[in-house]
Protein backbone atom coordinates (compact mmCIF):
# COMPACT_ATOMS: atom_id res chain seq x y z
CA UNK A 1 0.00 0.00 0.00
CA UNK A 2 1.68 3.43 -1.16
CA UNK A 3 2.25 5.83 1.69
CA UNK A 4 0.15 9.51 1.00
CA UNK A 5 2.71 11.78 1.66
CA UNK A 6 2.04 15.10 2.71
CA UNK A 7 4.29 18.68 3.01
CA UNK A 8 3.88 21.93 4.52
CA UNK A 9 2.97 25.02 3.05
CA UNK A 10 5.02 26.29 0.12
CA UNK A 11 5.45 29.78 1.33
CA UNK A 12 6.33 28.62 4.86
CA UNK A 13 8.87 25.93 3.74
CA UNK A 14 9.83 28.74 1.61
CA UNK A 15 11.82 29.96 4.14
CA UNK A 16 14.29 27.67 4.67
CA UNK A 17 15.71 28.17 1.45
CA UNK A 18 19.23 30.28 1.01
CA UNK A 19 18.65 33.58 -0.14
CA UNK A 20 19.33 32.93 -3.41
CA UNK A 21 16.96 30.64 -4.19
CA UNK A 22 14.06 33.00 -2.50
CA UNK A 23 15.64 35.80 -4.74
CA UNK A 24 15.38 34.07 -7.95
CA UNK A 25 12.45 35.01 -10.37
CA UNK A 26 11.03 32.22 -12.34
CA UNK A 27 10.93 32.54 -16.30
CA UNK A 28 8.26 35.10 -17.24
CA UNK A 29 7.95 33.34 -21.03
CA UNK A 30 6.99 30.15 -18.97
CA UNK A 31 4.18 31.52 -17.39
CA UNK A 32 2.79 32.90 -20.06
CA UNK A 33 2.90 29.82 -21.80
CA UNK A 34 1.31 27.81 -19.30
CA UNK A 35 -2.02 30.73 -19.63
CA UNK A 36 -1.58 29.99 -23.52
CA UNK A 37 -2.00 25.97 -23.21
CA UNK A 38 -4.56 26.12 -20.82
CA UNK A 39 -6.74 28.63 -23.54
CA UNK A 40 -5.75 26.33 -26.61
CA UNK A 41 -6.97 23.35 -24.48
CA UNK A 42 -10.31 24.76 -23.83
CA UNK A 43 -10.22 25.20 -27.80
CA UNK A 44 -9.47 28.67 -28.14
CA UNK A 45 -8.02 30.18 -31.48
CA UNK A 46 -3.87 31.56 -31.09
CA UNK A 47 -1.58 32.32 -33.06
CA UNK A 48 1.16 31.87 -30.40
CA UNK A 49 4.09 34.12 -30.63
CA UNK A 50 5.62 33.97 -27.90
CA UNK A 51 8.10 31.10 -27.96
CA UNK A 52 12.09 31.65 -29.09
CA UNK A 53 11.57 28.17 -30.80
CA UNK A 54 10.64 26.39 -34.14
CA UNK A 55 7.48 23.89 -34.55
CA UNK A 56 9.41 21.12 -36.21
CA UNK A 57 6.65 20.71 -38.47
CA UNK A 58 7.56 24.04 -40.12
CA UNK A 59 11.03 24.27 -38.98
CA UNK A 60 13.17 20.89 -39.02
CA UNK A 61 16.57 20.57 -38.56
CA UNK A 62 18.53 19.71 -41.20
CA UNK A 63 18.91 16.15 -42.65
CA UNK A 64 22.65 15.81 -42.15
CA UNK A 65 22.41 16.55 -38.84
CA UNK A 66 19.80 13.94 -38.21
CA UNK A 67 21.28 11.85 -39.56
CA UNK A 68 24.89 12.42 -38.18
CA UNK A 69 23.26 12.18 -34.77
CA UNK A 70 21.15 8.55 -35.32
CA UNK A 71 24.56 7.67 -37.06
CA UNK A 72 26.52 8.50 -33.76
CA UNK A 73 23.91 6.96 -31.54
CA UNK A 74 24.41 3.66 -33.65
CA UNK A 75 27.67 3.05 -33.13
CA UNK A 76 27.85 3.85 -29.27
CA UNK A 77 28.62 6.92 -28.80
CA UNK A 78 26.41 7.38 -25.59
CA UNK A 79 29.04 7.66 -22.81
CA UNK A 80 30.24 10.83 -21.46
CA UNK A 81 31.90 13.13 -23.29
CA UNK A 82 35.04 15.69 -22.44
CA UNK A 83 33.66 18.38 -20.14
CA UNK A 84 34.61 20.94 -22.70
CA UNK A 85 33.72 19.39 -25.51
CA UNK A 86 34.48 16.67 -28.05
CA UNK A 87 37.82 17.98 -29.93
CA UNK A 88 36.74 17.09 -33.27
CA UNK A 89 33.66 19.67 -32.95
CA UNK A 90 35.93 22.56 -31.43
CA UNK A 91 38.16 21.82 -34.01
CA UNK A 92 35.23 22.21 -36.37
CA UNK A 93 34.35 25.30 -34.83
CA UNK A 94 37.76 26.81 -35.33
CA UNK A 95 37.07 26.40 -39.36
CA UNK A 96 33.97 27.33 -38.87
CA UNK A 97 34.24 30.65 -37.97
CA UNK A 98 37.75 31.42 -39.66
CA UNK A 99 35.71 30.22 -43.11
CA UNK A 100 32.83 32.42 -42.94
CA UNK A 101 33.65 34.89 -40.17
CA UNK A 102 37.21 35.18 -41.09
CA UNK A 103 38.38 34.76 -37.16
CA UNK A 104 41.33 32.77 -36.65
CA UNK A 105 40.88 31.12 -32.80
CA UNK A 106 42.97 28.44 -31.42
CA UNK A 107 41.46 25.47 -30.21
CA UNK A 108 42.43 26.22 -26.72
CA UNK A 109 39.86 29.34 -27.31
CA UNK A 110 36.70 26.91 -27.66
CA UNK A 111 34.70 25.85 -25.12
CA UNK A 112 31.28 23.58 -25.60
CA UNK A 113 28.57 23.17 -23.42
CA UNK A 114 24.70 22.05 -23.38
CA UNK A 115 23.44 25.44 -25.59
CA UNK A 116 24.07 29.07 -25.12
CA UNK A 117 22.51 29.48 -22.24
CA UNK A 118 25.04 27.72 -19.60
CA UNK A 119 27.46 30.26 -21.52
CA UNK A 120 26.49 32.76 -20.46
CA UNK A 121 25.62 32.27 -16.90
CA UNK A 122 29.05 30.56 -16.96
CA UNK A 123 30.81 33.80 -18.20
CA UNK A 124 29.24 35.27 -15.38
CA UNK A 125 30.14 32.95 -12.52
CA UNK A 126 33.56 32.50 -14.43
CA UNK A 127 34.24 36.27 -14.19
CA UNK A 128 31.58 38.43 -11.84
CA UNK A 129 32.62 38.26 -8.14
CA UNK A 130 29.52 39.16 -5.75
CA UNK A 131 29.63 43.27 -5.96
CA UNK A 132 31.01 43.22 -8.84
CA UNK A 133 29.37 45.55 -11.83
CA UNK A 134 27.78 44.85 -14.95
CA UNK A 135 26.42 46.83 -17.35
CA UNK A 136 23.82 45.36 -19.95
CA UNK A 137 20.96 47.08 -21.73
CA UNK A 138 17.29 46.52 -21.16
CA UNK A 139 15.67 44.72 -22.97
CA UNK A 140 18.17 42.13 -23.58
CA UNK A 141 17.79 38.53 -22.85
CA UNK A 142 18.34 36.70 -18.89
CA UNK A 143 21.38 39.17 -17.81
CA UNK A 144 19.09 40.63 -15.15
CA UNK A 145 18.60 37.05 -13.97
CA UNK A 146 22.20 36.09 -13.87
CA UNK A 147 23.22 39.40 -12.52
CA UNK A 148 20.91 38.77 -9.67
CA UNK A 149 22.39 34.78 -9.53
CA UNK A 150 26.13 36.05 -9.74
CA UNK A 151 25.66 38.82 -6.93
CA UNK A 152 26.26 41.23 -9.53
CA UNK A 153 25.58 45.09 -8.86
CA UNK A 154 23.28 45.47 -12.30
CA UNK A 155 23.92 48.81 -14.67
CA UNK A 156 20.71 48.73 -16.95
CA UNK A 157 21.07 50.74 -19.74
CA UNK A 158 17.27 51.65 -20.92
CA UNK A 159 17.27 51.15 -25.10
CA UNK A 160 14.52 52.48 -27.45
CA UNK A 161 13.75 52.17 -31.09
CA UNK A 162 15.42 55.65 -31.93
CA UNK A 163 18.93 54.09 -31.63
CA UNK A 164 17.58 50.28 -32.98
CA UNK A 165 16.90 49.13 -29.15
CA UNK A 166 21.24 49.42 -28.76
CA UNK A 167 23.10 51.24 -26.03
CA UNK A 168 25.20 54.38 -27.37
CA UNK A 169 28.94 55.00 -26.41
CA UNK A 170 27.77 57.94 -24.59
CA UNK A 171 25.43 55.60 -22.56
CA UNK A 172 28.14 52.67 -21.84
CA UNK A 173 30.83 54.96 -20.86
CA UNK A 174 30.21 56.83 -17.72
CA UNK A 175 30.23 52.93 -16.35
CA UNK A 176 33.23 51.40 -17.87
CA UNK A 177 35.80 52.41 -14.89
CA UNK A 178 33.86 50.73 -12.51
CA UNK A 179 32.43 47.79 -14.60
CA UNK A 180 33.88 44.24 -14.76
CA UNK A 181 31.59 43.27 -17.33
CA UNK A 182 29.53 44.27 -20.35
CA UNK A 183 26.70 42.57 -21.77
CA UNK A 184 25.75 43.01 -25.66
CA UNK A 185 23.83 40.72 -27.93
CA UNK A 186 23.19 40.93 -32.00
CA UNK A 187 20.71 40.37 -33.63
CA UNK A 188 18.96 41.11 -30.60
CA UNK A 189 16.58 38.84 -28.72
CA UNK A 190 13.91 40.26 -28.15
CA UNK A 191 13.83 42.97 -30.59
CA UNK A 192 15.56 41.42 -33.73
CA UNK A 193 17.37 44.57 -34.30
CA UNK A 194 21.10 44.62 -35.50
CA UNK A 195 23.82 46.79 -33.87
CA UNK A 196 25.78 49.01 -36.42
CA UNK A 197 28.75 48.44 -37.17
CA UNK A 198 30.59 51.77 -36.37
CA UNK A 199 28.48 51.42 -33.28
CA UNK A 200 30.22 48.78 -32.18
CA UNK A 201 33.37 49.71 -33.27
CA UNK A 202 33.46 52.61 -30.65
CA UNK A 203 32.01 50.56 -27.92
CA UNK A 204 34.94 47.63 -28.51
CA UNK A 205 37.45 50.55 -28.49
CA UNK A 206 36.32 51.76 -25.65
CA UNK A 207 36.88 48.68 -23.79
CA UNK A 208 40.18 48.31 -25.49
CA UNK A 209 41.76 51.58 -24.17
CA UNK A 210 39.36 50.79 -20.43
CA UNK A 211 41.74 47.79 -20.14
CA UNK A 212 45.13 49.74 -21.20
CA UNK A 213 44.52 52.15 -18.25
CA UNK A 214 43.95 48.85 -16.16
CA UNK A 215 46.98 47.41 -17.14
CA UNK A 216 48.69 50.34 -15.46
CA UNK A 217 47.92 50.24 -12.00
CA UNK A 218 46.95 46.48 -11.71
CA UNK A 219 43.22 46.52 -11.90
CA UNK A 220 41.02 43.61 -13.18
CA UNK A 221 40.52 43.66 -16.90
CA UNK A 222 37.10 44.68 -18.27
CA UNK A 223 35.62 41.59 -19.98
CA UNK A 224 33.14 42.31 -22.86
CA UNK A 225 30.96 39.34 -23.10
CA UNK A 226 29.38 39.29 -27.29
CA UNK A 227 25.97 37.15 -28.06
CA UNK A 228 25.67 36.23 -31.48
CA UNK A 229 23.17 33.14 -31.15
CA UNK A 230 21.72 34.44 -33.75
CA UNK A 231 24.25 35.33 -36.48
CA UNK A 232 23.78 33.96 -39.32
CA UNK A 233 19.90 35.09 -38.94
CA UNK A 234 20.10 38.03 -41.15
CA UNK A 235 18.27 39.78 -43.53
CA UNK A 236 20.22 42.58 -45.63
CA UNK A 237 22.22 44.15 -42.74
CA UNK A 238 26.04 42.82 -42.42
CA UNK A 239 26.82 41.11 -38.93
CA UNK A 240 29.67 42.31 -37.16
CA UNK A 241 31.73 41.07 -34.62
CA UNK A 242 33.86 43.14 -31.82
CA UNK A 243 36.80 41.31 -32.06
CA UNK A 244 36.67 41.45 -35.70
CA UNK A 245 36.29 45.17 -35.88
CA UNK A 246 38.98 45.78 -33.47
CA UNK A 247 41.42 42.54 -33.32
CA UNK A 248 43.23 44.05 -30.26
CA UNK A 249 39.91 43.47 -27.86
CA UNK A 250 40.13 39.74 -28.66
CA UNK A 251 42.04 39.14 -25.01
CA UNK A 252 39.06 40.74 -23.49
CA UNK A 253 36.16 39.05 -25.73
CA UNK A 254 34.01 36.27 -25.07
CA UNK A 255 31.66 35.38 -28.41
CA UNK A 256 28.50 33.09 -27.51
CA UNK A 257 27.06 31.06 -29.69
CA UNK A 258 25.19 27.39 -30.73
CA UNK A 259 23.07 25.26 -32.86
CA UNK A 260 19.85 26.38 -31.75
CA UNK A 261 19.17 29.20 -33.80
CA UNK A 262 21.01 28.52 -36.80
CA UNK A 263 19.60 25.17 -37.05
CA UNK A 264 16.23 25.11 -35.95
CA UNK A 265 17.86 22.53 -32.94
CA UNK A 266 16.85 24.32 -30.27
CA UNK A 267 16.34 20.37 -27.97
CA UNK A 268 19.77 19.08 -29.24
CA UNK A 269 21.57 21.56 -27.00
CA UNK A 270 24.88 22.83 -28.27
CA UNK A 271 26.49 25.26 -27.70
CA UNK A 272 30.09 26.46 -28.10
CA UNK A 273 31.81 30.23 -26.99
CA UNK A 274 34.96 31.52 -28.35
CA UNK A 275 37.00 33.19 -25.80
CA UNK A 276 40.84 34.05 -24.09
CA UNK A 277 42.04 30.42 -23.50
CA UNK A 278 42.65 31.30 -19.21
CA UNK A 279 39.08 32.43 -19.38
CA UNK A 280 38.04 28.77 -21.26
CA UNK A 281 39.85 26.72 -18.92
CA UNK A 282 38.73 27.82 -15.90
CA UNK A 283 34.56 28.23 -17.11
CA UNK A 284 34.78 24.81 -18.24
CA UNK A 285 35.81 24.04 -14.94
CA UNK A 286 33.41 25.93 -13.41
CA UNK A 287 30.30 24.03 -16.08
CA UNK A 288 32.23 20.81 -15.39
CA UNK A 289 31.01 21.01 -11.73
CA UNK A 290 27.34 21.44 -12.84
CA UNK A 291 27.13 18.65 -16.18
CA UNK A 292 26.56 21.26 -18.37
CA UNK A 293 28.88 19.15 -21.50
CA UNK A 294 26.05 18.45 -24.46
CA UNK A 295 25.43 15.41 -25.51
CA UNK A 296 27.80 13.47 -27.14
CA UNK A 297 26.32 12.17 -30.25
CA UNK A 298 24.98 15.56 -31.13
CA UNK A 299 28.55 16.85 -30.92
CA UNK A 300 29.90 14.72 -33.18
CA UNK A 301 26.91 15.10 -35.63
CA UNK A 302 27.65 19.07 -35.19
CA UNK A 303 30.90 18.97 -36.32
CA UNK A 304 30.14 17.36 -39.72
CA UNK A 305 27.46 19.83 -40.87
CA UNK A 306 29.99 22.77 -39.68
CA UNK A 307 32.56 21.16 -41.92
CA UNK A 308 29.78 21.20 -45.10
CA UNK A 309 29.14 24.51 -46.08
CA UNK A 310 27.10 22.95 -49.07
CA UNK A 311 24.62 21.63 -46.79
CA UNK A 312 24.61 24.92 -44.80
CA UNK A 313 24.12 26.59 -47.60
CA UNK A 314 21.32 24.60 -49.39
CA UNK A 315 19.85 24.23 -45.50
CA UNK A 316 19.86 28.43 -44.92
CA UNK A 317 18.74 28.63 -48.82
CA UNK A 318 15.19 27.67 -47.33
CA UNK A 319 15.12 27.99 -43.96
CA UNK A 320 15.98 32.24 -44.27
CA UNK A 321 13.26 32.85 -46.67
CA UNK A 322 10.55 30.79 -44.38
CA UNK A 323 11.45 32.79 -41.54
CA UNK A 324 11.17 36.08 -43.10
CA UNK A 325 8.37 35.67 -45.01
CA UNK A 326 6.98 35.26 -41.72
CA UNK A 327 8.16 38.55 -40.31
CA UNK A 328 6.99 40.09 -43.23
CA UNK A 329 3.90 39.53 -43.32
CA UNK A 330 3.32 40.18 -39.52
CA UNK A 331 5.13 43.66 -40.60
CA UNK A 332 3.37 44.54 -43.52
CA UNK A 333 0.08 43.89 -41.15
CA UNK A 334 1.03 46.35 -38.77
CA UNK A 335 1.91 48.59 -40.98
CA UNK A 336 -1.42 48.22 -43.02
CA UNK A 337 -3.45 48.88 -39.29
CA UNK A 338 -0.74 51.98 -38.92
CA UNK A 339 -1.60 53.25 -42.44
CA UNK A 340 -5.34 53.22 -41.06
CA UNK A 341 -4.78 55.39 -38.18
CA UNK A 342 -4.67 52.72 -35.21
CA UNK A 343 -2.17 53.06 -33.34
CA UNK A 344 0.54 50.04 -33.65
CA UNK A 345 4.08 50.27 -34.69
CA UNK A 346 6.24 47.87 -36.01
CA UNK A 347 10.02 47.67 -36.59
CA UNK A 348 11.49 46.26 -40.18
CA UNK A 349 12.74 42.82 -39.98
CA UNK A 350 16.92 42.84 -39.30
CA UNK A 351 17.61 39.51 -37.69
CA UNK A 352 16.65 36.57 -35.66
CA UNK A 353 12.96 35.53 -35.70
CA UNK A 354 11.63 38.44 -33.82
CA UNK A 355 9.52 41.52 -34.95
CA UNK A 356 9.20 44.28 -32.48
CA UNK A 357 5.50 45.62 -32.43
CA UNK A 358 4.69 48.80 -30.24
CA UNK A 359 0.77 48.96 -29.11
CA UNK A 360 0.14 52.35 -28.17
CA UNK A 361 -3.36 52.13 -25.98
CA UNK A 362 -2.64 53.44 -22.93
CA UNK A 363 -4.93 55.20 -21.02
CA UNK A 364 -7.99 53.37 -23.39
CA UNK A 365 -10.69 51.48 -22.54
CA UNK A 366 -11.49 48.81 -24.40
CA UNK A 367 -13.94 45.18 -24.17
CA UNK A 368 -14.35 46.54 -20.80
CA UNK A 369 -10.65 46.30 -20.23
CA UNK A 370 -8.61 49.60 -18.75
CA UNK A 371 -5.35 49.60 -20.33
CA UNK A 372 -3.00 51.27 -18.22
CA UNK A 373 0.32 48.63 -17.97
CA UNK A 374 1.27 46.30 -21.16
CA UNK A 375 0.16 43.13 -19.09
CA UNK A 376 -3.27 44.75 -19.31
CA UNK A 377 -2.38 45.19 -23.27
CA UNK A 378 -0.88 41.39 -23.67
CA UNK A 379 -4.35 40.45 -21.75
CA UNK A 380 -6.19 42.54 -24.01
CA UNK A 381 -4.79 40.58 -27.33
CA UNK A 382 -4.89 37.36 -26.16
CA UNK A 383 -8.14 36.74 -24.89
CA UNK A 384 -10.00 38.84 -27.74
CA UNK A 385 -7.84 38.75 -30.50
CA UNK A 386 -6.27 35.11 -30.20
CA UNK A 387 -2.84 37.26 -30.31
CA UNK A 388 0.27 35.52 -27.91
CA UNK A 389 3.00 37.70 -27.26
CA UNK A 390 5.87 38.39 -25.10
CA UNK A 391 6.17 41.83 -23.35
CA UNK A 392 9.73 43.61 -22.96
CA UNK A 393 8.99 43.81 -18.85
CA UNK A 394 9.98 39.84 -19.64
CA UNK A 395 13.36 40.67 -20.79
CA UNK A 396 14.79 43.11 -17.96
CA UNK A 397 12.84 46.68 -19.20
CA UNK A 398 10.81 47.99 -16.00
CA UNK A 399 9.20 50.98 -18.53
CA UNK A 400 5.48 50.33 -20.01
CA UNK A 401 6.70 51.11 -23.10
CA UNK A 402 4.04 49.26 -25.48
CA UNK A 403 6.74 47.61 -27.18
CA UNK A 404 6.48 43.58 -27.35
CA UNK A 405 8.53 40.71 -28.63
CA UNK A 406 6.82 38.84 -31.74
CA UNK A 407 8.45 35.37 -32.73
CA UNK A 408 7.95 33.67 -35.82
CA UNK A 409 9.66 30.01 -35.01
CA UNK A 410 6.25 28.34 -34.25
CA UNK A 411 3.55 29.73 -36.73
CA UNK A 412 2.56 28.87 -40.02
CA UNK A 413 2.01 32.08 -42.42
CA UNK A 414 -1.74 30.73 -41.90
CA UNK A 415 -1.80 31.39 -38.63
CA UNK A 416 -0.73 34.67 -39.13
CA UNK A 417 -3.06 35.80 -41.68
CA UNK A 418 -5.84 34.59 -39.49
CA UNK A 419 -4.86 36.60 -36.78
CA UNK A 420 -4.68 39.96 -38.46
CA UNK A 421 -8.47 40.99 -39.05
CA UNK A 422 -9.05 39.57 -35.56
CA UNK A 423 -6.98 42.60 -34.44
CA UNK A 424 -7.81 45.23 -36.46
CA UNK A 425 -11.61 44.34 -35.95
CA UNK A 426 -9.95 44.46 -32.16
CA UNK A 427 -8.50 47.87 -32.08
CA UNK A 428 -10.35 49.58 -35.44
Amino acid sequence: MALDLTFPDPAAADAGLSSLARSVVGSEILKIAAQIRAMQASGAEICNLTVGDFNPAYFPIPEALLEGTRSALAEGQTNYPPSDGVLPLREAVVRFYERELGLRYPVESVLVVGGARPLLYGAYRTLVDPGDTVVYPVPSWNNNHYANLSGAKAIELPVREDHNFFPTLDQIAPHLSEARLLCLNSPLNPTGTMIDAEQLRAITQAVVDENEKRKQTGARPLFFVYDQVYWTLTFGAQHVTPVGLVPESAPYVLLLDALSKAFCATGLRVGWGLMPPAVRARMADILGHVGAWAPKAEQLATAKLLDDPATIQAFQATFLPAVKARLDALHGGFAALKAEGIPVDAIAPQGAIYLSARFDLFGRTIRGLALNTNEDIRQLLLQHAGLALVPFQAFGLKEESGWFRLSVGAVSLADIAAMMPRLRALLA
